[in-house]
């Protein structure tokens, strides 16, 4: 099997394939010469350049590795190529499989739009918003006048934060659609955008569907993923805090009516927003394994990437909806090389040390280790730290403790931040919601620098010292040595001059 992507998800898809006997066939591109996924899997193959569209997003390179190794499938991971139907067709055109979805449900759920007017047809709920994209501002300013602001501005061909604006007031309307258009176009190669009603204090909710070959379609229940930063998430955890049996049953059968719509196949995850009022809303359907799918995992005892594999064999599903069981409660947090003191810049740079935690209920997918150099030309996630626990407090006790023991050197990253988020009582309480990380910034931030000034204050005193210290113990050896040196030695030359002298007898 070839794995089309890097990082830690490579490394994921890899150690699986191993445990199932599989070979594996890593592809890098310059930057990655000497990471981790290359060294793991039994073959590698080079395929460009450091930037993305000349390496990762190269359908024909991929094609081309695939069948000089021999492969028979072709795992997407996430990101990159994992959601673009023309790649899941040129695997089918070379007789290779791919580890997904058909490209049909591919298409049909990546225009977003249209994905809604799929959803309206199945009786999905979805926002308020367009049935169509749009590309004339003046049309689609009158359409939010219509429902109201605030608004939120999404592109029409992607998902993942990109493309997306929120929009408060007419006055802002212009600027925010042409700046989510240009975004849209950078990111998916596509400036359509549409507008949809933004909901107050919206939880962001996911569910984690499964659809077989053979008419099974299934759910494991959800993760919450409203801690969230310009759109990305920054945590997740499982079972969600809002969700009631009711709501999480009533959900998880609208996730399997969405995947069968489209007649789904693998892993996917339909994404809900869920207001205050515990209404919820489909937002969208990813069509590929999450990055936060360990949450899932480590609460229902599975492995999805197997399940993919198995599946894409033509397998059907091993459990049905009633044998799937979950339970405790897990947390996921992204450890990014980034600088949350400078606006979260990215850290690119030589990782010069580096301690991973461990211990009951603790997993970490990475992507690194010690000496590895983290390339700027990438995204800035270089692990997952998902943990376990019996119930919710005990489960962000262990991310706590898991949290102080994760050390990293030579690159700056955000677990400082990490550990402020899990320890702020609004996360504690479980009573947060999307906007949860923006209204909070200015505090998570101060704490930052004041923890910082005081390691400083603390490592400076500790410093001097410790000059001080060795500097008093030179003097005092000196003076001892110079004592001494007078002692014996003094006399003995006194006694030779004065016997020299004459006076001495």
């Amino acid at each position: 099997m070839l794995v089309a992507n890097r990082g830690e998800i490579a490394v994921r898809v890899i150690r699986t394939c191993r445990e199932m006997g599989i070979r594996t066939v890593a592809v890098y591109s310059d930057a990655d010469r000497g990471a981790l996924h290359v060294r793991m899997a039994d073959e590698a193959v080079h395929l460009g350049p450091a930037p993305s569209r000349e390496s990762y997003l190269r359908i024909d390179r991929l094609i081309d590795a695939a069948k000089a190794t021999g492969a028979e499938a072709i795992h997407p991971g996430y990101g990159f190529l994992s959601e673009q139907a023309p790649f899941v067709e040129a695997c089918d055109a070379a007789g290779i499989t791919f580890i997904g979805p058909r490209p049909e449900a591919i298409s049909a759920m990546g225009d977003k739009t249209g994905a809604r007017q799929r959803m309206i047809q199945a009786g999905v709920p979805v926002v308020p918003g367009m049935d169509e994209p749009e590309s004339d501002v003046n049309r689609a300013r009158e359409f939010a006048r219509s429902i109201g602001f605030p608004v939120m501005i999404k592109a029409a061909a992607g998902g993942g934060g990109r493309g997306m604006r929120k929009v408060e007031s007419e006055e802002e309307f212009d600027a925010s659609f042409a700046a989510a258009q240009r975004e849209a176009l950078a990111a998916f190669g596509d400036d359509r955008v549409y507008v949809e009603k933004f909901l107050d204090k919206p939880r962001h909710v996911e569910i984690q569907v499964f659809a077989d070959a053979h008419g099974n379609c299934i759910h494991l229940f959800e993760r919450e993923c409203s801690v969230q930063r310009r759109h990305q998430k920054v945590i997740e955890e499982s079972p969600s805090p809002i969700l009631d049996e009711d709501l999480r049953r009533r959900m998880g059968e609208v996730a399997v009516r969405a995947a069968r719509a489209v007649n789904y196949l693998g892993a996917g995850t339909c994404e809900f927003l869920v207001d205050a009022n515990k209404n919820f809303y489909f937002l969208e359907m990813n069509t590929r394994l999450q990055v936060e799918h360990p949450v899932t995992e480590l609460r229902c005892g599975v492995d999805l990437v197997r399940w993919q594999i198995e599946v894409a064999a033509g397998k059907p599903l091993p459990l049905s909806q009633d044998e799937v069981r979950a339970q405790g409660h897990a947390i996921e947090a992204r450890i990014n090389a980034e600088d949350p003191a400078k606006n979260f810049m990215p850290s690119p740079g030589k990782i010069t040390y580096l301690r991973l935690p461990g211990g009951p209920g603790t997993r970490i997918d990475s992507g690194v280790y010690p000496g590895y150099t983290v390339p700027m030309a990438y995204d800035s996630m270089i692990a997952k730290l998902i943990v376990w626990a019996p119930t919710r407090e005990q489960a962000i006790q262990r991310l706590q403790r898991a949290l102080s023991e994760f050390v990293v050197k030579g690159i700056t990253t955000n677990i400082g931040y990490l550990k402020r988020i899990v320890a702020h009582p609004e996360f504690l309480s479980g009573d947060y919601d999307t906007t949860f990380l923006a209204r909070r910034a200015e505090e998570l931030r101060a704490a930052t620098n004041g923890e910082l000034a005081r390691v400083a204050l603390v490592a400076s005193a500790v410093y001097q010292y410790q000059l001080d210290k060795n500097r008093a113990r030179k003097l005092e050896l000196a003076a001892q040595g110079a004592a001494a040196a007078r002692s014996r030695w003094a006399e003995m030359g006194r006694l030779r001059a004065l016997g020299r002298a004459g006076g001495v007898r």
